[in-house]
């Protein structure tokens, strides 16, 4: 019997093969093809399939240390499992929940704000027990198209913030800075919600939009890196053999704890959602607007606090210069001589198998006898970017998904005022989204998931993305039978969210109880753990560890796109019209997950080659 894998001589470790029951014996060194095979799986290991090992990374890094690695045949047959979580990513979760509460909290109360007028005898907008509570007066389409452009500006600024912590401050100090001005945004937010600026409309309008505008800067800078940031905890990368307390050998898969990383730290969003939401919607409807925007202020302090407790333990990533100009030079290097006239051409040779290949340092310098000066990184890191690529390709289709979940934000709250809400404040309703979500997050993670897995089935990331697409499309399937209903029971027909006592001038709603609504919300909800959770993961897997706040930033920035095109739906978001928004929310979203997963199925097929890359290297200075 030989010594375990770490103390064996580097030699002697690179030919042994690990028994099931832990003993290492020498492989036979006249049997040449074993050698080779356990070389070729070595390689693999170390720096991806098809790629060659420097020889100073067989030494143990600190990371993987003492881990014993699978053979390809432990890889297709052993069960796969995640990690445990590092307490890193829960402090930074706690963050993430301090910034929803604030988020979710204050703009859940928008759409009242912006479209409902001040209730009589009120300075605060509290509508209290028997009225809707409101403020500037501006109607459904108005605060569609405010609540929209919110989003839009909250998901475009993403693509600044990456920039900026990529190239210059690293994600840390970027999400510290985006905190401070973010709170700064809140606090004009409180202004334009004080009793005495609340009376007059155009004060209260001008410092409401600034506030957006503050708010969504920070908020953009701080998405941007706080998701990278949190995963990045977690520093494993390579799959590894543990054996549990009941004796069973499986395989601990790093994606499958990125995945198990995301989903909780999704999970501390909703909850800071839920409890901001609830919260901030009975303090505007009995107390005022100026209350359900102080709250969320106060808990966004939250922020910097652990922020700073947290800011020796937390494992950082420090800025590596622009490789984005690197990255489009390289692009634009691998794309010489494929343009054509024609543009089916164009595309099929911009797709051809050797597209990246005839861009690798290696193969250039091979051909061409020298690589250009620009060219300052490995095949490795060439390989890391078609991967980036490719995941930013997949994020493309995303818009259509966000178009049908922006709905929950606007056009679902409104929805809910024109049925019998009784004592229950219309927008507490959206509040069913994140509680859904704390009770399916860990259904998914610890039994529906682990299920799957043990009856053979790969949920990969991508199937997991077309599920998401399918159930947005419910989603909007029972809002449209719903708002049918609302036009056949209300009395005014299909003007039902202007329908008012000719006398009293209250509201009058649809006989039906408001929480119908409750399938729509749900299914949004496990939309979300498809589609939105393993997006975050599928940027934060694919991307070049030196370009994850940009990858990050792109597929935020498609929730921009959608806030855009959303707009132009904005005519279809009012009576008598809104049968037919959401029906067209519907079929889009349910065309579009047909058309993702053809496009994407090849792709899929190379998951498990994907997430095992080796990690390449660019200095960007030159």
């Amino acid at each position: 019997m030989l010594p375990t894998p770490n103390r064996l001589p580097r030699f002697l470790y690179k030919h042994c093969v690990i028994r099931t029951d832990g003993s290492v014996p020498l492989a036979a060194m006249s049997d040449v093809a074993a050698i080779e095979k356990r070389d070729s799986y070595s390689d693999i290991e170390k720096k991806g399939p098809g790629s060659v090992a420097h020889e100073n990374e067989h030494e143990p890094d600190g990371i993987h240390d003492g881990l014993i690695f699978p053979t390809e045949e432990e890889r297709a047959t052993l069960r796969r499992v995640p990690d445990h979580i590092p307490w890193n990513a829960y402090l930074i979760a706690i963050v993430e929940l301090a910034e929803r509460f604030s988020f979710y909290g204050s703009s859940v109360v928008f759409t009242n704000f912006i479209q409902q007028d001040l209730p009589k005898n009120s300075r605060t907008g509290a509508g209290g027990a028997h009225d809707t509570s409101g403020a500037l007066g501006m109607g459904q389409r108005a605060s569609t198209g405010l609540t929209t452009f919110y989003q839009f500006w909250c998901y475009v600024t993403p693509l600044l913030g990456a920039y900026i912590a990529d190239t210059y401050w690293g994600r840390y100090k970027t999400v510290c800075v985006a905190v401070v001005i973010a709170l700064i945004g809140h606090i004009i937010l409180i202004v334009a919600g004080l009793p005495g600026v609340i009376d007059h409309q155009h004060g209260a309008v001008a410092a409401f939009i600034i506030a957006l505008l503050v708010m969504g800067f920070g908020t953009g800078l701080f998405k941007a890196n706080i998701s990278p940031l949190v995963a990045e905890q977690y520093k494993r990368t390579k799959l590894f053999i543990r054996t549990e307390s009941n004796g069973e050998r499986v395989i601990v898969d790093p994606a499958l704890t990125i995945s198990r990383v995301y989903m909780y730290f999704y999970l501390f969003i909703n909850i800071g959602a839920l409890v901001g939401q609830i919260g901030m919607t009975y303090s505007e409807r009995y107390v005022g607007f100026w209350l359900a925007y102080t709250l969320p202020t106060v808990v966004f302090l939250l922020c910097p606090i652990v922020l700073y407790i947290g800011r020796n333990r937390y494992a950082h990533s420090p800025p590596t210069g622009s490789v984005l100009g690197t990255a489009l030079r390289l692009w634009r290097y691998a794309a010489r001589g494929r343009w054509s006239l024609n543009p089916i051409a164009t595309i099929r040779n911009l797709r051809a198998p050797d597209f990246w290949e005839n861009a690798k340092p290696s193969v250039v310098e091979k051909r061409e006898g020298e690589k250009p000066s620009w060219m300052t990184f490995d095949d490795q890191w060439v390989d890391e970017v078609k991967r980036g690529l490719s995941a930013c390709a997949v994020f493309c289709w995303f818009p259509i998904y966000w178009l049908t979940y922006n709905q929950l934000n606007n056009n679902l709250t409104s929805q809910a005022a024109t049925m019998v809400v009784g004592s229950v404040p219309n927008d507490v309703l959206s509040n069913l989204d994140p509680f859904a979500l704390i009770i399916l997050i860990p259904v998914c993670d610890r039994i529906i998931y682990p299920a799957l897995r043990r009856w053979g089935i790969n949920f990969t990331q991508l199937k997991k993305i077309t599920a998401g697409f399918v159930t947005g499309s419910a989603a909007m399937i029972w809002a449209c039978v719903v708002q049918a209903y609302i036009y056949k029971r209300n009395p005014c027909g299909k003007q039902a969210s202007t329908c008012a006592d000719p006398v009293t001038g209250d509201n009058i709603p649809a006989p039906l109880n408001v929480w119908i609504q409750t399938g729509s919300y749900v299914l949004i909800a496990l939309s979300e753990i498809f589609a939105s959770i393993t997006g975050l993961e599928y940027a934060f897997t694919k991307a070049p560890k030196n370009m994850r706040s940009l990858v990050m930033s792109v597929f935020l920035f498609m929730s921009a796109l959608a806030s855009a095109i959303g707009e132009a739906f904005v005519s279809l978001s009012a009576d008598p019209l809104l049968v037919w928004n959401y029906g067209v929310m519907a079929v889009l979203a349910a065309v579009t997950a047909v058309a993702l997963w053809f496009s994407v199925r090849n792709l899929d097929a190379k998951e498990d080659e994907l997430n095992n890359l080796a990690e390449g290297h660019v200095d960007a200075k030159h």
